[in-house]
């Protein structure tokens, strides 16, 4: 198929839809192809971790738009064919299913990988990780019929894998070779927050631990072998040790990359006609003056629309601050800001830690980089302004509930 004045979308995830629509929003009217390697119509990841997992949710809510909106809005869908190279000079990206497609302009939108884990015994079955529907689908059945499932990994995945499971009746390990789950991600402060939690829930945590090897029988897994000699069973074994950025197409093609596709604020790569959005860019973010690869909802959500604008020649710079969320038994929590590891020099807490109902903010020369409400609601976006205003404040007023948070220096 030659198409060279075609938009072509790599990726029909959250990140890869959103900018399919953003075009159509936007007035182009040419043609917008839209490929991925999943027979799936574009879906959402978290609540394959979250609702959909626990059973709260049916599977219809999980997508990005009903069935018949690509056909509506002529959206050309092409699942089940992942693009295989990208020929910058020819403008054409070409498909496992042989076929060629030009494009005018191509955004990049291929999301990330589990991390494998690189231990004997780890292809068994019963080794599950989770990133696409159909692992979540494998999990669900994997808690009606386990009463013991270990998670290697204190992550976002882990922690929620762990809480569903729990919910389900089985008995959880987890398994975290760091001091305390998320501890990368939250500091020894807010993480012990986490740990609290999962004990109080019954899990049985250990910390600063070595997997070493997967065992079993008939080539299914049976428990998890630790470094030190330790042994713990097991009727099936979670894997969330991170994902790592789609790169490979971008690096055949000769694209510039480093810890994901290295792109500008108006996410164009080191080609001025390809683009890239979600989990696999690595993004110059003009308000913190760095680099940045967000591996979140919201990042995949707003990132593409920014992109899809740029590709139409409008002036944009994606600037929005990282934003997750998790929901873990009772705890809800949302975190803004971006905070890289030992990246700060003071965490203060505001409300009540025991009870988890507080914000916590990470501030360095007395700036907040970061700020997290956990079962408190309607804070983000005063955390979102600290954030963003960049001045000093007050470590004692930020600390008490009494003084709004939009009086203390936010823009």
């Amino acid at each position: 198929m030659s198409a060279n004045g075609a938009y072509v979308i790599a990726g029909a995830g959250l990140a890869g839809a959103k900018a399919a629509e953003t075009l159509r929003k936007e007035g182009f009217d040419g043609p917008v192809v839209l490929i991925g390697d999943e027979a799936e119509r574009p879906y959402e990841r978290p609540p394959l971790s979250k609702d959909y997992l626990l059973g709260k949710a049916e599977r219809e809510t999980i997508y990005v738009h009903p069935a018949p909106w690509y056909a509506d809005n002529s959206v050309e869908l092409r699942l089940g064919v992942p693009v295989t190279g990208i020929d910058p000079a020819a403008h054409e990206v070409w498909l496992a299913d042989g076929s060629r497609i030009g494009y005018a302009k191509l955004l990049l939108a291929t999301g990330s990988s589990p991390r494998r884990l690189p231990v004997p015994g780890a292809e068994a079955d019963g080794v599950l990780y989770l990133r696409r529907v159909g692992d979540s689908d494998q999990l669900k059945a994997t808690f009606q019929g386990a009463s013991r499932i270990v998670v290697i990994g204190a992550g976002w995945i882990g922690l929620e894998t762990a809480a569903a499971a729990r919910a389900a009746g089985a008995e959880v390990t987890i398994l975290e070779a760091a001091e305390l789950p998320l501890l990368r991600v939250l500091g020894t402060e807010a993480a012990q927050v986490f740990a609290g939690l999962h004990r109080e829930h019954g899990v049985d945590l250990r910390f600063g631990v070595q997997v070493s090897e997967i065992t079993g029988s008939g080539g299914r897994a049976g428990g998890v072998r630790l470094a030190d000699g330790g042994h713990v069973e097991a009727d099936a074994v979670i894997v969330g040790v991170g994902i790592t950025p789609n790169t490979q197409l971008a690096t055949s093609a000769g694209l510039e990359t480093g810890n994901g596709v290295v792109v500008d604020a108006r996410l164009r790569s080191s080609h001025p006609d390809i683009y890239a959005a979600g989990d696999m860019a690595s993004a110059y973010h003009p308000v913190l003056g760095r680099h940045i690869r967000v591996e979140h909802w919201a990042n995949a959500l707003h990132q593409p629309q920014a992109a899809a604008r740029a590709m139409l020649g409008q002036d944009v710079a994606y600037d929005r601050m990282p934003y997750f969320y998790t929901d873990q038994y009772d705890l809800g929590m949302e975190y803004t800001g971006y905070v890289e590891p030992g990246g700060y020099d003071q965490v203060v807490f505001r409300g009540d830690v025991q009870r988890r109902e507080f914000i916590a903010f990470w501030l360095a020369d007395g700036r907040v980089l970061a700020g997290m409400n956990v079962n408190i609601w309607d804070a983000s976006d005063g955390i979102q302004a600290l954030v963003r205003g960049g001045r000093t404040v007050d470590p004692g007023r930020l600390a008490d509930p009494e003084v709004p948070l939009d009086e203390l220096g936010g823009d």
